[in-house]
């Protein structure tokens, strides 16, 4: 059950990944700003319950090279075959959350043939106009401003801890803030191809079955109901409670959501 890693060449370079255990392949694709230490607590519950969990650094974060330009979403999905290459796998079924869940719908549709399920944890069906609105307000990551007495820090640590209402887990809090920073000045790449795509298309073209998968403390839980009422044909499941960090909270419940549906 010990993890190992590993790297696939990408486009922009090396695609650094994270696996543990055996079985059916699962994917697994992270928000920002972090990287896939967010699901360092649920590789070994996922491997327990038969599955091989491989956690993916999207490109630019955590271990996997920097773009050498702003991606776009689409660009963002190559990392799926990439890493199923490098593995040798002919497919898998890819999980996402927030961030993670546009680009693995993304890779679901340019690569049908190479995915098998989809887990979307926190989707984004948005108008136009919030997806404007988002952008502006996440456009404060491109003003990334280091200073000598480290008050950059204690203002960024402000800001994600004013994105909810009641944080659970300060360790958990912690290690996705600091992985964040690693991202340096070009954090603002992902975020900013999410809110040019237009997730809501995107959902409604998959043809994989698709587990809508949400936390009811979630900051954008109101975008998994609108998710659920826009596709019902989806499988839906939610947990109780949780933050944006659900997955570190709540682990075990979280990989037995994930396996239920991706062994069924």
């Amino acid at each position: 059950m010990k993890p190992t890693k590993g790297y696939a060449p990408g486009s922009w370079g090396q695609v650094h990944y994270t696996q543990c255990g055996a079985g059916p392949a699962v994917l697994l694709v992270h928000q920002s700003p972090t990287d896939s230490v967010q699901f360092a607590r649920v590789l070994a519950p996922l491997a327990r319950l038969g599955l091989r969990a491989v956690a993916i650094d999207i490109p630019g974060f955590g271990g996997s090279d920097l773009p050498d330009q702003p991606p776009t979403i689409a660009d963002y999905a190559h990392i799926v075959p990439a890493v199923l290459d490098t593995l040798g796998l002919a497919s898998a079924s890819v999980v996402g959350h927030h961030t993670g869940a546009v680009i693995v719908t993304e890779a679901a549709l340019q690569y049908p043939d190479r995915v098998a399920k989809v887990v979307l944890h926190g989707p984004l069906p948005m108008s136009d106009a919030e997806r404007a609105q988002w952008r502006a307000l996440l456009a404060r990551e491109k003003e990334w401003n280091l200073r000598w007495d480290g008050s950059h820090l204690v203002e960024l640590w402000k800001i994600r801890h004013g994105a909810q209402a009641a944080w659970t887990d300060l360790e958990a809090f912690h290690a996705n803030f600091v992985h964040g920073l690693l991202a340096g000045r070009t954090v603002w790449y992902a975020h900013d191809a999410v809110m040019t795509y237009a997730h809501e298309a995107g959902m409604a073209r998959l043809t994989q079955p698709t587990l809508i998968l949400a936390n009811t403390g979630d900051a954008i839980y109101g975008y998994s109901q609108k998710a659920h009422e826009l596709y019902p044909h989806f499988a839906y499941a939610e947990l109780p409670g949780g933050t944006i960090d659900c997955i570190d909270e709540q682990p075990e419940a979280w990989a037995e959501a994930v396996a239920g549906f991706v062994k069924r």
